[in-house]
């Protein structure tokens, strides 16, 4: 249907969508910047009328409060939704009219209480997609475990309700509903989602383990429990963020577009409450960086390893960013809630080393060379890779020290500073914000192999087994 925009933003693995009709529009689950869907409804001469949120968000902080602000378009959430600003609390079964178009509620409660799936019926009354949210995914469903502690159910409640969710709500749709979700492969919200952003429901049907005819409610609870991932910090701050309100998106990027000239720099990052982030590409961090920093790259995982690894979400970021990149590094930060950005480094990294800035580097070499001279190396082996990644395969002297759970790690009682470590993930990406990391912590002897895992795999320093018994404390 050409009245339906999907906007999906591969860093977060989230999919957002315009819906317009005969002068009207509709936005669920809008990012946190307002430009995508104000230029939308310009270009195409349309008021946004409704934003439709199917659930409190808890990977990533909505644009719901800010886009009604700028369109007098009014908040939708399903029942139960409680917030401090104002919103419709829809009914299960409730229908709002977009131009020709009407979209139906259709409370699924399972991932969160008030979740909800809106159905898109045509001008005829046909129902046409389903916007289904964190309910249901391309290949699986979304995770019941988020909202434990928020409304004192078991993860195993909450599964429950997904299942009666899905059973009396979605799968009765016709099999050529499509399914438009929430998210995809590489968010944090599922187990085993898909990379294909969308498809019918028929096929879904026939391909998504949970939708199995033949699945019982406790086979399906237990399911949908077995091998879920700790949450990421973030997610329960995230999820408040989106309940009870934020601040202004156009003020954190104005305040953190200041250009800072090398000495106004080093004047902030020497004060104790400022953390430098590095976002460069991990190839000229290692050559290269402010001591202290923390590199989390801009073309990898960027937010969901913000909010993992950066505990405190009014930390003060002080930047060092690409040319060119200072404005999407603030607004990345911004879209998972990190508001406190106060400014980039103007020149970036050569300009503080020539104004007599202290520099750093990271001994990196590629896995041609780590496998080719691995003989000579008096070292020990840290991959950083998740605990699943790693029992399926890892090299023969590797420890786990997984990036998922650092901040849980006690670094003292499990790695030396006097022993030199080889890192390594799956590409370079992870093992270079572990890295940067450690060398906060004072472990210098690390050498960085760029290129990882899925290069080392093929050569005969291969093993597989089970964790080393220094990690999962």
């Amino acid at each position: 249907m050409k009245n339906i925009e999907q906007i999906y933003t591969n860093c977060l693995a989230q999919g957002s969508y315009f819906i317009e009709s005969n002068g009207e529009a509709a936005v669920i689950d809008p990012l946190r910047e307002s430009f995508p869907y104000l230029e939308r409804a310009e270009r195409k001469g349309v008021k946004i009328k409704y934003i439709f949120e199917t659930h409190f968000h808890a990977d990533f902080v909505s644009g719901h409060l800010d886009l009604a602000k700028k369109t007098g378009a009014t908040i939708i959430y399903g029942p139960s939704a409680k917030t401090n600003f104002e919103k419709h609390t829809a009914q299960d079964g409730e229908e709002f009219q977009i131009g020709e178009l009407t979209i139906k509620v259709l409370h699924t409660p399972g991932h969160t209480p008030e979740s909800s799936c809106y159905l898109l019926l045509d001008g005829k009354g046909k129902e046409h997609a389903v916007f289904t949210g964190d309910t249901l995914f391309i290949g699986d469903v979304g995770r019941p475990d988020l909202a434990q502690k928020a409304t004192n159910l078991t993860q195993e409640d909450l599964a429950g309700w997904l299942f009666d969710s899905l059973r009396n709500k979605i799968m009765p749709l016709p099999d050529d509903v499509i399914v438009y979700p929430a998210h995809g492969a590489g968010s944090a919200c599922g187990k085993n989602m898909s990379s294909e952003t969308w498809d019918t429901l028929g096929n879904q049907k026939k391909t998504n383990y949970a939708l199995r005819h033949d699945m019982s409610r406790e086979e399906f609870i237990d399911e949908v429990t077995t091998g879920l991932m700790p949450p990421p910090q973030y997610f329960s701050k995230n999820a408040m963020l989106n309940k009870n309100g934020y601040s202004s998106f156009d003020e954190a990027m104005e305040r953190g577009l200041n250009a800072l000239m090398p000495k106004d720099f080093k004047n902030l990052v020497e004060q104790d409450d400022v953390l430098v982030l590095d976002v460069r590409k991990r190839w000229d961090f290692v050559k290269g960086f402010i001591p202290g920093s923390l590199f989390i790259g801009l073309d990898g995982s960027f937010a969901p390893w913000v909010g993992a690894l950066i505990p405190n979400m009014d930390q003060k970021i002080a930047l060092v960013v690409e040319e060119g990149k200072e404005e999407e590094a603030v607004r990345r930060l911004a879209r998972v809630g990190y508001d406190n950005a106060i400014g980039y480094l103007k020149g970036g990294i050569d300009a503080w080393a020539n104004n007599g800035g202290n520099v750093e580097t990271l001994k990196s070499i590629t896995v041609e060379e780590y496998i080719d001279n691995n003989a000579l190396y008096d070292h020990k082996v840290i991959d950083v890779r998740k605990p699943g990644e790693f029992e399926t395969a890892h090299i023969s002297n590797a420890n786990l020290l997984s990036l998922d759970f650092f901040s849980k790690h006690d670094f003292e009682n499990e790695i030396s500073k006097d022993q030199t470590y080889m890192i390594h993930c799956r590409s370079g990406f992870r093992s270079t914000i572990a890295a940067s990391i450690l060398y906060q912590k004072g472990y210098k002897k690390l050498i960085n192999i760029i290129g990882g895992f899925d290069k080392i795999k093929s050569s005969d320093i291969l093993t597989a087994g089970t964790c080393p018994s220094l990690v999962m404390k």
